[in-house]
């Protein structure tokens, strides 16, 4: 049993039992001046005022000294590419001399490029590689993170990326696999894309779900990637097969992705930064999580999606980094919450919430974590700082001086 003890702020998000926050309430951080959460056999025991623990209830009470720092739950960061291999720097470069995106996908590069390379590493390679991310991804204050597959776009290299997810859950953090065979088209099919989609429904959906690999199943619906068509028959066969629908959506174009989120019943729908006022419209009258990446506007120079036009229609809005070699290599939580601030005009509370309950509700589990609340897994972040709209304040710093996940501490600092 832990008691981390007499911090000068507890931000708990609490959420009194609701999944997500939205509207108004999505600035709501509860927050507790001065004071403690009581920690034991992983899970929050008790949070409250540092004055109002009560000592002679509990027997041989470990104290974790939070003076002067500042706790809230720990990042859940509810949309990575994190298992990959190479690296596309060189591709950063030609962005900044003038290329789009899809300039450099059509000269070779992009997704299809990273392929190529994570096909050909080893899963002993690509479990190292993927581990040292998810562990610099911890110092930055994440605890539960979603990687998707998609750099294999075949049976064998999927099977292989999403076992590495799946064993790199817990060491350090918790991992959320997605299947996302449909990122692109690989290069063997790519003059027979229905030959490709009927493969991914024929046989790859099926038998990553019979070995029980993903939770999720998404598909990058973008003009030049994957239809609305394509799309709603690949995401309705992982719905057969138990795997619950993601869509990347209205990232370059507005083609439809919306709507083919809503109609299968998507758990959420990322990126949006092409949505139209019609799409919102249709967004704020469903359940559908609105999974925002500040990162990848940043990086590629691009538009940023309209956070406060989602929240004030009365949106659950999460963000997540997107984490990838393409276009957000980056897994600070902590800048992402900046980049909401300034750039999507996001109050420093909504963005917490976005980084914590709204994103573990992306994922199905905000009953789980995303809050400090009595009964959730002891998540919780230390941050050096003394109050909490410091985090974002200073950026491009790391704040945090501990990581608990599930009540161990999984980094410190000194």
């Amino acid at each position: 049993m832990i008691l981390i003890h007499n911090a000068k702020q507890v931000v708990t998000v609490a959420s009194f039992g609701e999944s997500v926050k939205r509207g108004k309430k999505q600035g709501e951080i509860f927050l507790i001046e001065n004071g403690s959460v009581l920690v034991k056999d992983g899970r929050i025991q008790w949070v409250g005022r540092a004055l109002d623990f009560n000592f002679g209830l509990y027997d041989e009470v470990e104290i974790y000294d939070a003076t002067g720092k500042v706790l809230m739950p720990g990042f859940v960061d509810s949309h990575t590419h994190l298992v990959f291999a190479g690296t596309r720097e060189d591709e950063f470069n030609l962005r900044i001399k003038g290329f789009t995106y899809q300039q450099i996908a059509e000269m070779g590069g992009g997704i299809i490029r990273t392929v190529e390379k994570t096909r050909k590493a080893r899963k002993e390679e690509l479990l190292e590689i993927s581990k040292n991310y998810a562990e610099k991804a911890l110092t930055f204050g994440t605890t539960t993170i979603e990687i998707k597959s998609g750099y294999g776009l075949n049976l064998e290299d999927e099977i292989k990326i999403l076992e590495v997810i799946n064993e790199i859950n817990e060491n350090p953090l918790m991992t959320v696999p997605t299947f996302l065979g449909a990122h692109a088209v690989p290069p063997e099919f790519k003059d027979e894309k229905q030959g490709y989609v009927n493969f991914l429904v024929d046989t790859v959906i099926p038998f990553i779900a019979s070995k029980n690999l993903a939770k999720f199943c998404d598909v990058f619906c973008e003009d030049g990637y994957f239809t609305p068509e394509e799309s709603e028959t690949i995401l309705n066969t992982g719905k057969k097969f138990g795997l619950l629908p993601k869509i990347h959506a209205e990232q370059f174009s507005n083609c439809g992705g919306v709507k083919v989120g809503l109609k299968v019943g998507a758990i959420s729908i990322d990126h949006l930064e092409n949505v139209s006022d019609g799409d919102i419209e249709l967004l704020s009258r469903s359940n559908a999580i609105a999974v925002l990446l500040p990162g990848v506007s940043f990086f590629l120079n691009y538009r940023y999606p309209p956070a406060r036009k989602l929240i004030d229609a009365g949106i659950p809005v999460a963000i997540a980094t997107d984490f990838n070699p393409g276009s957000c290599p980056s897994l600070n939580m902590q800048l992402m919450l900046t980049i909401a601030c300034t750039q999507m005009r996001m109050t420093i509370e909504e963005a917490i919430v976005a980084s914590t309950l709204n994103s573990a509700g992306a994922l199905g589990i905000s009953n789980i974590t995303g809050s400090i609340e009595v009964g959730k897994r002891a998540d919780i972040l230390v941050f050096d700082v003394d109050d909490y709209q410091m985090i974002p304040y200073f950026f491009g710093e790391n704040h945090i001086k501990a990581v608990f996940v599930g009540g161990e501490i999984k980094f410190s600092r000194v």
